[in-house]
């Protein structure tokens, strides 16, 4: 039978305290309901429909990366209501899985576990041991079989000290989903259509209910407002610390490391406090990534050091290269291998050479830098007119001295020489020293210009 994913995510969540739809509050840098949706798609589903109703307009355009049928929950009236709006457009021989937006950590394996035990009319109910079960529907058992959910509101003492909750997370053929749902009333106190009455209904008509253990409670726990989110972002991330801990990465703080995205690392690498990786970030063998540094969709080889604060996003470091501290390397840059980046220094789209430099205090844009080039603090490529981006380009072996302004665009030559203090204007020769300072003089007796009283 083929899978067909139900995500129930028309929720307001008025506890958060937000004008957005609860489900597109961010878990690890995406909205949790991509996160579920990220699930289905590791499960295989054939067909995958999301059911929104609050803030809709929002969620589909955030979302619109999403392969996805968008159905509308125009009334809340229920979970199984909401169930109702999409059932009917899945094949009646497949699966139907219901997950809910606001659940973001289920464990693809333990839904692969549930949806495998379906069978003819039987449904699979995922199911969680708690500690403190309070408020939660509590499942039923006669001689170890599924008969009903009771709702902790309704439960006898007795039945309150079953451990074992509904997670309102289930499987079952489309159609008999569908034969149930026509069949389950509002006739609570809530005047809500609760999609938990289908467990009772199966049971009357004969049909077993099978059930998965969640191995971890915090797979199933749902976010109603921004603590709970605050949780589970923080167990989330704890999890990827682990791994990166087994996979041989040091870890100044497993619990001060953020990765909003997919990070890859060689054995030996190091990662200080409060760094933040988003995007795809692969590190190579024995990186040294210092305090506070965030680092998106970037490539860093092995025996790099990132010193503490530096910003890297879309650039490629070669091996033995430093970066910082308080650096900024932004998209298309490319660092070869020996080079230096320092402190306060910019660089964008920009290739720098072996064994080249840039120490301090500097802004690099749409440049091209040879090998064993020193660039002087306070140098400036002026890559924009206004309207236009210009290339530099600085040969092997050039010194720029300090606070040089090169117009671009314009080409340095080979072993060049510029004076600190020059504005370049046209392209320089090779091995030459390059001056466009006027000479020193002395002004006596000049008066600094004094406020005028008003």
């Amino acid at each position: 039978m083929n899978l067909s994913v139900i995500i129930l995510a028309a929720g307001a969540g008025t506890r958060m305290r937000s004008s957005k739809p609860k489900v597109l509050h961010e878990l690890a840098g995406i909205p949790m309901v991509e996160h579920v949706y990220n699930t289905s798609k590791v499960l295989g589903a054939k067909q995958v429909q999301v059911v929104y109703g609050h803030g809709g307009e929002l969620l589909k355009q955030q979302c619109q990366h999403f392969n996805v049928e968008w159905v509308l929950q125009d009334e809340q009236l229920g979970t199984a209501h909401a169930v109702q709006q999409a059932s009917p457009n899945v094949d009646d021989d497949d699966i139907a899985l219901i997950l809910y937006g606001d659940v973001p950590l289920l464990n693809s394996e333990t839904l692969d576990e549930l949806v495998k035990k379906v069978s003819a009319n039987n449904i699979a109910l995922l199911t969680v041991d708690l500690d403190d079960p309070t408020g939660y529907g509590r499942i039923v058992r006669e001689k170890g079989k599924v008969t009903e959910i009771i709702e902790h509101k309704d439960a006898s003492a007795e039945t309150k000290k079953i451990n074992e909750v509904n997670t309102g997370i289930l499987a079952v053929r489309a159609a008999y989903l569908n034969e149930c749902l026509e069949k389950i009333d509002n006739k609570n106190v809530q005047g809500e259509y609760y999609l938990t009455d289908i467990i009772a209904l199966a049971v009357n008509d004969g049909n077993e209910v099978f059930t998965t253990q969640a191995k971890n409670s915090y797979e199933v726990e749902g976010v109603n407002d921004r603590k709970q989110l605050a949780r589970l972002e923080r167990i989330y991330q704890r999890g990827i610390a682990d791994r990166l801990l087994t996979d041989g990465i040091g870890l100044a703080d497993p619990g001060r490391i953020d990765v909003r995205g997919e990070l890859s690392a060689g054995n030996d690498s190091f990662i200080d406090v409060n760094c933040v990786f988003e995007g795809v970030v692969s590190l190579g063998s024995g990186v040294h990534i210092g305090a506070g540094c965030i680092i998106k969709n970037s490539s860093i080889a092995s025996d790099c050091i990132i010193k503490p604060y530096s910003v890297i996003e879309g650039a490629v470091i070669d091996k033995n290269t430093e970066v910082g501290p308080f650096a900024r390397i932004r998209p298309g840059t490319h660092l070869k291998q020996n080079s230096r980046v320092g402190n306060f220094v910019e660089i964008k789209n920009t290739q720098l050479g072996e064994n080249s430099k840039a120490s301090h205090l500097s802004y690099l844009g749409d440049s091209e830098i040879g090998k064993n080039v020193n660039i002087g603090a306070g140098t400036i490529t002026c890559n924009y007119d206004g309207v236009n981006k210009y290339k530099t380009i600085i040969r092997d072996g050039a010194f720029i001295g300090s606070d040089t302004q090169l117009v671009a665009p314009v080409t340095i030559g080979e072993n060049a020489t510029i004076g600190a203090g020059s504005t370049i204007t046209k392209n320089t020769d090779d091995n030459t020293l390059v001056l466009s300072r006027s000479p020193q003089k002395q002004i006596k007796g000049w008066q600094r210009p004094e406020k005028t009283k008003s």
